[in-house]
C-alpha cells in the first residue's frame, strides 16, 4: 500500500526528466540565418573530424586545425572545403555519401542532419574562420531593446527575452509564490521553509516581496552551507587519502569550513581563489589564508608508492586539472603526454603551468602522513608557554643526566656499559644502583629534580592543545629546472621550461623570483593566483558566472562549465555570458550581487510547466529558457529536509565533521571493516549533510543513492538519477524509518484521529494544508496498514509519514 500513493506521479515525473537529462546534453539548436563558427562549426569539427584531421595527424595531408590548413589541397588532388561552394568542396560529399568505405567519419557517429545542414550554411558564407569563443578577450554587450517592458527591466530579460522573439516563441508564465519560496529556499539554503515562512510570503502583496526573500535568505548562514558544497564538489573535497587504508586527513574540515565561512561572508570570488592558490605567500598571511591552502591537500594520496617519482607527478597532474577545469574551464591536464588534441595547448603549456607549482611537497610521507601538511597557527602566547614549558623540562633533564653520569663513572664497567645501550637498559641500570653511587646531597638534589620533572609534565598536559590547519607546512626546495616530459615519463626529461601563462593568452612570460631556501614558499603561487584571478583573464569571470547560473537554472549557460575550451558545449547566450562576467567584475567578484541579479529577473521566476506546446516543440531542451527546469532535490537536500520537516534538524554552523551511524554491513565492505568510522552523538548526527565526514572509501549509503559525486576529482555538475535504488533508500532505509518515526512524534499522531493525523503531516512536509483528496487517501492508508496488514495505530501513521516524505512534491523543486 505503501506504494500506491508514491510512485504513479514518480514514474511519471521519472520518465520526464529522464527525458529532459538526456537531451540537455546535446548541442544548442541553430537559430537564425547566419552560422557562427566557433559556437556552431568548430564543436563539429572538433567532436567528428579532429582525431584524424587534428593538429597532430593530418590523414591524407588534411587538418582542420585552422583555416589556411582546411583549405589547402589534399593528397587526392581535392580540396575538403571550397569558400562559397558546396558542390566543390569534398567534405560534404564524404559526410552524405552512402558508400560506407567513403563516408566520413570512418568510425564513430555520423553526423547529424543536423549537423550537415549547418555546415553546407557555413561554407555557402564563405567558410569564415573565428578564434574558438572562449579564448577571446570579453566584450562590453549593451542589453537589447525588446518590445516587452516587463522584460526591459533586468538585463538578463532582455538578453533571454530577445532571443525567444528572435525564435518566435514565448515565455512561460510566472510560477506561483509558493514555487518561488520553495524553489528561492532550495536554491540559496539547501532547507524547504516552514508554513509560517510560506504563509508570511504569501501574504506580502508587495511588489519587492520575493527582492526582500532573496535578500533575508542570502543573510542566512545556510547559504554558505548550500553553496559550500556546490563548490566542494569542484575541488574534490574529502577527509581522507583513498588507497587502502584510506588514512584520515587531520584537520581538512577547517578548510570546509573556510569554505562555508568565505561565502557567508560575501569574500570577492578574486580574493578566494587567491587565497587558496596562494595563501601563504599573500602581502598579509593569516591563519584563514593559510587554511585556504588546504585547496593542495585535498586528492587522493598513497603512502606507499612504487614509483615515488611518478607518484609526485600524478599528485601535480592531480592540482593543475583542478586548477585548470575548476578556475578556468581548461582541461589542461590532456597535455600532459602529448600536445592537446583538441584546444590549443601544447605540451610545453602543461609544464609551464606545473613549474608555478614547484615548491609543492606531497601530503606526507610513510610513517609520518601529516608532516607536511600540519600548520601550526597557535597564538603567540600559547606558544610561549609550550617553549617555556620545553625549556625548564631540558634545563631539568640536563641537571639530572650530570647527577647520573656522576654516579655512572663509580659503577662497575658492565653497568657503566649498560647504560651506553638501549634506553629501556639504562633506566634498569640507574634504577637499581644509582643511589649506591651517589652521595645523599646528590641523591636529594636528584629526588628534587624527578618531582620537578613530573610537575613539568602535568602542566604539559595541561597546556591548551596547539591549534593545527591542513595546509602547505613545508615547501620543496626549487634547485632544478622543469623540463617536459616525454610521453609524461618523469625518467625521460625533454626541453627545459619555466613558468608562464598558457600560450593562448599572448602573454609575456612573468618576471620569477629567485628561489628562497626550502623553509619559506618560492612566490610562484603567488604570481599564477594573481593572474587567474585578474580583471583580464578572458576565462576566469566567465567560468564563474557560469557555475552560478548553472546552480539556479540547473546548467550553464555552457553546459560543460568544467571545459569551456573547443570539445565543450558552446554558450547559448554567448553576449550574455560576457555582460555577466562583466558585471561581476565591475560589481566586486561579489557572489551575493549576481545572485541578487539573477533570482529578480523574469527568467528565474518562470513555472516548470510544459504545456507550452509550440516551445516545447521547438526547444525541447530548454536552451532559450522559455522555461523553469524543474529538478530533483540532491542527497544532502533529501536528507536536511526530513531532518528539518521533523524538527530535529540541528542547525548549529561550523565545528569538526560527524560520523553517521552505519550498519555493519555497509561498514564491512572496507578492507579494515569499521577502521576510521566513529561514533558521533545523536545531537552530532542530526547536523546538516555537509558536516558529514567524507571518507573515500565509504560513503554514506544514502548519499550515494542520491548521486553524492566521486570525491577522487572534480565534478563540474552532479549527475540526477531517477533509479529505484532512491526509491527503495526512501522506502525501506532505518534512517529514514527512524525519521518518519520523529515526524509522528513532533505531530502527536498517535493521539489525533486519521485525518487528523494527514492534515499535520502535509502541513510540517509540504508547507500548505491537505486537499480533500489527500485526507480520503490518508486515511485509507492508514486504515488498511491496522486492518489488513495487522500492524499497531504507532507504526501505522510512522509509516504513513514516511509515505508522504516519498512524495513527488517534497522531493522534486519546480
Amino acid at each position: 500500500m505503501l506504494h500506491t500513493r508514491t510512485f504513479p506521479n514518480h514514474t511519471l515525473l521519472a520518465f520526464v526528466l529522464a527525458c529532459w537529462l538526456t537531451t540537455s546534453q546535446s548541442a544548442p539548436r541553430a537559430i537564425g540565418a547566419e552560422v557562427d563558427f566557433s559556437q556552431q562549426i568548430q564543436p563539429i569539427l572538433a567532436k567528428h573530424c579532429a582525431a584524424c584531421h587534428g593538429p597532430d595527424t593530418a590523414e591524407s595531408g588534411l587538418s582542420f586545425s585552422d583555416r589556411e590548413a582546411a583549405l589547402v589541397e589534399t593528397e587526392s588532388g581535392e580540396h575538403a572545403i571550397v569558400p562559397g561552394d558546396i558542390d566543390a568542396s569534398m567534405l560534404i560529399a564524404r559526410i552524405t555519401t552512402q558508400d560506407e568505405f567513403e563516408r566520413m567519419p570512418p568510425e564513430g557517429d555520423a553526423l547529424s542532419d543536423e549537423e550537415i545542414e549547418i555546415l553546407k550554411a557555413w561554407i555557402k558564407e564563405g567558410a569564415v574562420w573565428s578564434d574558438h569563443w572562449s579564448f577571446v578577450p570579453m566584450q562590453q554587450r549593451q542589453p537589447p531593446a525588446v518590445a516587452d517592458e516587463r522584460w526591459s527591466e533586468n538585463p538578463i530579460d532582455a538578453f533571454i527575452y530577445h532571443r525567444l522573439a528572435d525564435a518566435k516563441l514565448r515565455p512561460n508564465p510566472q510560477a506561483s509564490k509558493r514555487q518561488l519560496i520553495r524553489r528561492a529556499y532550495f536554491d540559496l539554503t539547501g532547507l524547504p521553509p516552514t508554513q509560517a515562512e510560506v504563509q508570511q510570503f504569501l501574504d506580502d502583496a508587495s511588489p519587492d516581496a520575493f527582492a526582500k526573500l532573496v535578500d533575508r535568505l542570502l543573510e542566512s548562514p545556510h547559504y554558505g552551507e548550500r553553496w559550500g558544497r556546490h563548490y566542494l564538489d569542484l575541488v574534490r573535497y574529502a577527509e581522507t587519502n583513498s588507497f587502502e587504508r584510506d588514512g584520515v586527513k587531520e584537520n581538512a574540515w577547517k578548510y570546509r569550513d573556510y569554505v562555508i565561512r568565505s561565502l557567508n561572508d560575501d569574500k570577492p570570488y578574486n580574493q578566494f581563489i587567491r587565497e587558496q592558490l596562494a595563501g601563504d605567500e599573500l602581502d598579509h598571511v593569516t591563519t584563514e589564508t593559510l587554511t585556504a591552502t588546504g585547496f593542495y591537500r585535498l586528492g587522493i594520496w598513497d603512502d606507499e608508492p612504487v614509483d615515488a617519482e611518478q607518484a609526485r607527478f600524478d599528485g601535480l597532474d592531480d592540482i593543475i586539472m583542478t586548477t585548470g577545469q575548476a578556475f578556468l574551464g581548461l582541461t589542461m591536464n590532456c597535455a600532459r603526454c602529448h600536445d592537446h588534441k583538441i584546444d590549443p595547448i601544447p605540451q610545453a603549456d602543461y609544464y609551464s603551468m606545473l613549474s608555478f607549482l614547484e615548491d609543492l611537497t606531497p601530503h606526507g610521507r610513510r610513517g609520518d602522513p601529516h608532516g607536511f601538511n600540519q600548520i601550526d597557527v597557535s597564538s603567540p602566547d600559547l606558544n610561549r608557554r609550550y617553549e617555556e614549558n620545553e625549556k625548564e623540562r631540558q634545563e631539568i633533564e640536563r641537571s639530572m643526566t650530570e647527577i647520573e653520569q656522576a654516579g655512572i663513572v663509580k659503577m662497575p664497567a658492565p653497568d657503566q656499559r649498560a647504560t651506553e645501550g638501549p634506553k629501556r637498559e639504562r633506566n634498569r641500570v640507574l634504577k637499581e644502583k644509582l643511589r649506591d653511587h651517589l652521595s645523599d646531597e646528590q641523591w636529594t638534589q636528584y629526588q628534587d629534580l624527578k618531582k620537578r620533572l613530573q610537575e613539568n609534565e602535568k602542566v604539559a598536559k595541561e597546556l591548551p592543545p596547539r591549534e593545527r590547519v591542513m595546509g602547505l607546512a613545508a615547501y620543496r626546495p626549487i634547485d632544478k629546472p622543469t623540463f617536459v616530459l616525454f610521453r609524461g615519463n618523469p625518467g625521460s626529461p625533454a626541453d627545459e621550461v619555466t613558468p608562464s601563462f598558457p600560450s593562448i593568452y599572448g602573454q609575456a612570460a612573468p618576471e620569477i623570483p629567485e628561489p628562497k631556501n626550502a623553509a619559506q614558499p618560492s612566490g610562484r603561487r603567488r604570481i599564477l593566483a594573481d593572474w587567474i584571478a585578474s580583471d583580464d583573464n578572458r576565462l576566469t569571470a566567465r567560468v564563474a558566472v557560469n557555475r552560478i547560473w548553472q546552480f539556479h537554472f540547473g546548467r550553464g549557460i555552457v553546459r560543460s562549465s568544467n571545459n569551456f575550451g573547443k570539445l565543450g558545449t558552446p554558450p547559448t547566450h554567448p553576449d550574455l555570458l560576457d555582460y555577466l562576467a562583466l558585471r561581476f567584475i565591475d560589481d566586486g567578484w561579489k557572489l551575493k550581487s549576481m545572485h541578487r541579479l539573477i533570482m529578480n529577473s523574469q527568467a528565474y521566476q518562470l513555472s516548470s510547466t510544459s504545456e507550452n506546446e509550440h516551445a516545447a516543440a521547438a526547444d525541447p531542451d530548454n536552451n532559450l529558457f522559455w522555461r523553469f527546469d524543474p529538478r530533483r532535490l540532491s542527497s544532502e537536500e533529501v536528507r536536511d529536509s526530513m531532518l528539518a520537516v521533523n524538527g530535529s534538524l540541528n542547525r548549529t554552523t561550523y565545528g569538526a565533521s560527524f560520523y553517521p551511524s552505519l550498519s555493519a554491513e555497509v561498514l564491512a565492505g572496507q578492507s579494515r571493516p569499521g577502521e576510521g568510522w566513529g561514533n558521533s552523538s545523536e545531537e552530532e548526527q542530526n547536523r546538516r549533510s555537509v558536516y558529514i565526514h567524507v571518507k573515500r572509501s565509504l560513503i554514506t549509503p544514502l548519499m550515494s543513492a542520491f548521486d553524492f559525486p566521486d570525491p577522487d576529482s572534480t565534478c563540474e555538475a552532479r549527475f540526477m538519477t531517477l533509479q529505484p535504488a532512491q526509491a527503495l533508500s526512501l522506502l525501506n532505509s532505518d534512517d529514514v524509518h527512524e525519521q518518519g518515526r520523529r515526524l509522528a512524534d513532533v505531530i502527536d499522531a498517535v493521539q489525533c484521529e486519521d485525518a487528523e493525523v494527514v492534515r499535520r503531516t502535509v502541513r510540517r512536509v509540504l508547507a500548505r494544508e491537505a486537499t480533500e483528496k489527500e485526507i480520503a487517501e490518508g486515511q485509507k492508508l492508514i486504515d488498511r496498514l491496522q486492518n489488513h496488514y495487522k500492524l499497531p495505530r504507532q507504526r501505522a501513521v510512522q509509516l504513513y509519514c514516511v509515505s508522504v516524505m516519498n512524495w513527488n512534491e517534497f522531493l522534486f523543486v519546480d
